[in-house]
């Protein structure tokens, strides 16, 4: 967790991206750096442009070693290189395209294209699904095209889906171009803990991955469920005693058909039936702590008894 500390920390959290990974970095005892400025650091692929988010505690990053340190803070005319470099991405991705159809590259997607802030280092992101597709020679034919440093990066379909935006099925701008820097697991069982229809048109994403806003509520459901009973459990109601046909737990209530007819009971309403009779079995068998006289401890006689 990123947390602001009182005293100032040595430890610094940086993001390369709007929405990217959190990176830890080390500042200099002279360095006046303060979250939201944007500084140079040394990275493997040379120095990049990275912008400040928070410092962080110490404690949060024992056992990291190796941190790296903060170069410099970034200058006017930096942040103006990036900007002039930017402009330059959409180019090289046609080049990129038009070079992957000469070598008769199949089969794969070429995403985006992306300088670092100073040009000397150049990322072309693409997608396949062939993990052996070799593209060797047309890493080596960018670089001569562009006399720069190339490095070809492998992404997702989730990472897919956050370079190129555009809207979800829900009519809202896709979350992982928005505010969502990791992607979190999601499974099947997500879906049917919040009763959503299993079709792939109600759980995929524009990816056709499962959709990350699966994920969202799923703790709330799972916790809600524990005290709500399950479909077909028996139950007593204001409206006489009926079976559970579904669950609601965000209302915190059960749909129950009582002679025929359907009623929402909220849980502070309804009583577990097949609870309080084994409830009552248990305590019908007796004591062999106290006795054959009254007793609700439930434990059962010995067989001498």
């Amino acid at each position: 967790m990123t947390t602001v500390i009182a005293e100032r920390s040595p430890i610094i959290g940086v993001r390369f991206q709007k929405l990217g990974k959190l990176y830890h970095f080390k500042l200099g005892e002279s360095q006046e750096i303060e979250p939201g400025d944007h500084i140079i650091v040394e990275t493997r692929r040379g120095r990049q442009l990275a912008q400040v988010m928070a410092f962080i505690d110490p404690d949060e990053v024992h056992g990291q070693r190796g941190l790296r340190g903060v170069e410099r803070k970034a200058t006017p005319r930096d942040l103006v290189m990036k900007q002039v470099w930017e402009t330059k991405e959409l180019d090289a991705l046609i080049t990129c395209r038009e070079k992957a159809h000469e070598f008769n590259i199949r089969g794969a997607k070429f995403v985006k294209a992306e300088y670092s802030f100073d040009g000397s280092w150049l990322t072309f992101h693409y997608a396949t699904e062939n993990k052996k597709l070799n593209v060797g020679k047309l890493k080596s034919a960018l670089a001569r095209a562009f006399r720069t440093r190339v490095e070809m990066r492998l992404i997702g379909p989730r990472d897919v889906a956050k370079f190129l935006g555009g809207f979800g099925a829900c009519g809202a701008p896709r979350c992982c171009s928005t505010f969502l820097t990791e992607f979190s697991p999601v499974s099947i069982r997500m879906a049917k803990a919040q009763g959503i229809s299993l079709s792939p048109q109600e759980i995929t994403g524009m990816c056709g991955r499962l959709r990350c806003c699966l994920v969202y509520e799923y703790e709330q459901y799972v916790e809600a469920r524990k005290h709500l009973p399950r479909v077909g459990k028996r139950i007593g109601t204001p409206h006489g005693e009926g079976k559970v046909r579904d669950v609601r737990p965000l209302r915190d209530s059960v749909l129950v058909v009582v002679d025929g007819e359907y009623h929402e009971v909220f849980r502070h309403e309804f009583e577990p039936l097949a609870e309080l009779e084994a409830l009552q079995k248990k305590a019908e068998k007796g004591c062999d702590r106290h006795g054959d006289g009254p007793c609700e401890c439930g434990a059962k006689k010995g067989k001498g008894n």
